[in-house]
């Protein structure tokens, strides 16, 4: 084998020493002379390798970044550009100003050669069909150092030229090989992404991505006020939302142009504000192709990727979430802007990140863009046994090669990008279970990634939550590998609070548990309860309004036979499936979402809730509603309007609560001190009634929950309240608005209280 792991050497160390070797033997450096016209010139070349103009035809199938070339001579025209070329640095990987000129630099283990395209600002065709590029190949002697590739260039623009790689090398597909030479590739740290600038548009499709840079513009302006939020992870409510769907709908009022982009986001924080919680976690905003199921004719060609878990490039900010097609640098801009007014608001900004595969998709319909073409052996996991094929934890036929030192590195280097230059308060990675894997699959007991990540100083103020499980098995929900820094989805959480809501016998014991931290789960070395994000509902599954709508999913839509989704949701439709007028149904339904959002906000750990829950947003059964740019994603705004003083109301004033109220986010597990079971039968597999009070220890505010899961009422029995304090009704899911939730209590006489069905109750002690 001739893997880096299978030779214990790092490229890394390797290009280290080649360079300091190479400092006291300064190369002279070439030139090229390149015209408007298209015309390129050059001296010495033959110590470089060559230079060539490239015709690129924009393809109209799948295989975007395909080119057909010609070798031309040309006569020189006016307006000549003068490029100076020299072997350049290997580090940093990337574009970076070197003195008078930009270094490019690539890392490819495997690669036997290396060409350097260049797109120049004015080299356009009037034929938008077609454009031109320079290529410079690169001299393996010259222009390489250990295992990375480099050459610097005096004389280009230091903002607005588009560049790519082509790569060549063994074509051994069974070694694990997928050299194509033929395809430009996007450099894996290019920090600026161009391509397509309006999203979903099929007329702009395919596109070939090309790295971009901006080296002109004045660094942002965050302010002489500016602060970050740095909220305690005991006080975070998280809103898990999406950029685009946020705004995109015509109910946002927003005009056309900035409709899903972020500068509309920075219009609708009020709304965050009013409904009171403190972060948002973005499905992802790295760059991802949205057409990518059109490349070719299969069952979901008609569906766009709106949720976007398919990474092109884990540096550059999605070019198509610009305002008014604005580009790579508006979008950069803009990024900076929203998050910038997001922390003016004491709002964090938390990351969804995908690091556990890219869009390149699998062997059998590739999409090679970057990764592959430069070295597929390095950045993806194989599988030796059958013919190197790319092994599948991910669902999504790749899985990144997470702990190999170079592809640790790169995503250690873009976590870093996204703190530094982005101010990102947080990130929350996607089927995190992947990173805890070997370069085999196997799984790791202390993975050096996951460990890297929780020591870097860099990323120290940051939240790092893991999605504790992958599509091959691997479910690490409450033993994440976790050095007393990572969070966890906490899945079981989810589950178990659905199956208790809905009736379910048998989990009243578990419901204490999980709205008591799940100590059985995170109560180990010096984890804390906020480790523990807890959950009823997220992007994928459905919705909280389709969690009491529907028994089944309903996922035609997404044309795969209703085969994707998952079929285990715990869901109960209240009666009927689906839309209905019937009164008693939608009362039914509106109870238990209130339930559900009542046992999320009083307990112990870090609670997460999805954007459009707060108005009871339906996606009409669609359970893994990925590939829809419309309504069913979208935020409607109307509905909003229409129940903003009624569902929106309750679930805003329970968030508040909340907030206002230290004794439901304690930095520390419960004890027997702080809480009272008001029950005497936990062996009753039949008793779906629970409740119990939490005690203020510093002025007596208690707090009285019961939740009855029952078809029938159930009379409790209420405690006495502390000494000189008395007992108010702040919360009944049975009653209507307004006297739902009252957030001043109402006063309460009495020692017991009529607990409706399928409902649930909370009192406050106050003087």
């Amino acid at each position: 084998m001739d893997s880096v792991a299978a030779t214990n050497r790092s490229p890394l160390r390797s290009t280290a020493a080649a360079l300091a070797a190479r400092r006291s033997s300064p190369a002279l450096p070439n030139r090229v002379v390149a015209s408007r016209s298209g015309v390129a010139q050059f001296g010495k070349a033959q110590r470089f390798g060559s230079v060539r103009i490239t015709t690129t035809a924009r393809a109209q199938s799948g295989n975007a970044g395909r080119s057909v070339t010609e070798e031309r001579q040309r006569a020189m025209a006016d307006g000549q550009m003068l490029l100076n070329y020299s072997p350049g640095k290997a580090f940093p990987l990337g574009v970076s100003q070197a003195g008078s000129g930009l270094n490019f630099a690539l890392f490819s283990q495997h690669a036997s050669s290396v060409t350097l395209c260049i797109k120049l600002p004015t080299r356009a065709s009037q034929d938008e069909g077609n454009t031109e590029i320079v290529e410079f190949a690169l001299d393996c002697q010259k222009n390489k150092t250990g295992d990375i590739w480099h050459v610097s260039v005096e004389g280009l623009p230091t903002s607005g030229v588009l560049y790519g790689y082509r790569v060549n090398g063994p074509q051994g597909w069974g070694q694990g090989h997928r050299f194509d030479s033929n395809i430009i590739l996007l450099d894996p740290y290019a920090k600026l992404v161009a391509g397509r600038n309006y999203f979903g548009v099929d007329s702009d499709k395919p596109s070939q991505s090309f790295g971009t840079y901006d080296f002109d513009s004045s660094a942002f302006d965050w302010g002489v006020d500016y602060q970050l939020p740095n909220l305690p992870e005991t006080d975070l409510v998280i809103y898990e939302m999406n950029v685009r769907a946020f705004t995109a709908d015509e109910s946002s009022g927003l005009d056309q142009a900035v409709r899903g982009s972020y500068l509309g986001f920075i219009d609708k924080i009020p709304h965050l504000l009013e409904l009171g919680v403190n972060a948002v976690e973005l499905l992802p905003v790295f760059e991802f192709d949205e057409l990518e199921f059109k490349r070719y004719s299969n069952p979901r060609d008609h569906m766009v990727n709106t949720w976007g878990y398919s990474t092109i490039n884990f540096f550059a900010p999605m070019t198509r979430y610009a305002s008014a097609g604005g580009g790579p640098l508006a979008a950069s801009r803009e990024l900076k802007q929203m998050v910038k007014a997001l922390h003016n608001a004491g709002i964090e900004v938390i990351l969804d990140v995908v690091y556990n595969h890219t869009n390149e998709a699998d062997d059998a319909n590739p999409y090679v863009t970057s990764f592959r073409g430069i070295d597929n052996k390095v950045y993806y996991m194989l599988d030796p046994n059958n013919n190197a094929q790319l092994l599948n934890f991910s669902g999504c036929g790749n899985t990144l090669n997470c702990n190999h030192p170079v592809v640790m590195e790169l995503i250690l280097d873009s976590l870093r990008h996204w703190v530094k230059e982005y101010h990102i308060d947080g990130f929350r990675f996607d089927l995190a279970s992947v990173l805890c894997r070997g370069l085999d699959g196997s799984p790791l007991d202390a993975p050096p990634l996951i460990k890297e990540i929780a020591k870097d100083s860099v990323l120290s103020r940051c939240k790092i939550i893991a999605e504790p499980w992958d599509c091959g098995g691997l479910y690490l929900v409450g033993r994440f590998p976790n050095w007393d820094r990572w969070a966890e989805w906490n899945g079981k959480y989810r589950d178990d609070i659905r199956r208790f809501i809905k009736g379910d016998p048998g989990m009243k014991g578990v419901l204490a548990t999980r709205v008591s931290g799940s100590a059985d789960l995170y109560q180990v070395n010096k984890r804390k309860p906020h480790h523990g994000v807890n959950f009823i509902i997220a992007h994928d599954g459905f919705t909280l309004c389709d969690l009491v709508s529907y028994n089944l999913k309903h996922n035609d839509a997404n044309g795969e036979s209703g085969r994707d989704g998952c079929n285990d949701n715990f869901s109960w439709n209240c009666g009927v499936e689906g839309e209905t007028n019937d009164r008693n149904v939608l009362a039914l339904r509106s109870r238990q979402m209130k339930n559900f959002h009542v046992a999320l906000m009083i307990s112990q750990g870090t609670p997460m809730m999805l954007m459009g829950d707060e108005y009871g947003h339906t996606r009409y059964g669609n359970n893994n509603s990925y590939g829809h740019d419309t309504c069913i994603n979208n935020f409607q705004w109307g509905q909003l309007e229409e129940r903003r003083y009624g569902h929106f109301r309750f679930f805003s004033e329970m968030i508040k609560f909340r907030q206002n109220h230290p004794m439901l986010k304690r930095d520390r597990f419960l004890n027997k001190d702080d809480v009272t079971w008001h029950e005497d039968c936990w062996d009753n597999l039949e008793s779906k009634f629970l409740a119990f009070t939490i005690h203020d220890h510093n002025s007596g505010g208690d707090i009285y929950l019961a939740f009855n899961a029952h078809d029938y009422f159930v009379d409790a029995v209420i405690p006495p309240a502390p000494h000189h304090k008395r007992w108010n009704r702040v919360v009944d899911t049975n009653l209507e608005s307004p006297n739902d939730i009252v957030p001043e209590g109402a006063p309460f006489t009495g020692s017991g209280y009529r607990i409706a069905p399928y409902s649930s109750i909370l009192l406050k002690a106050t003087p």
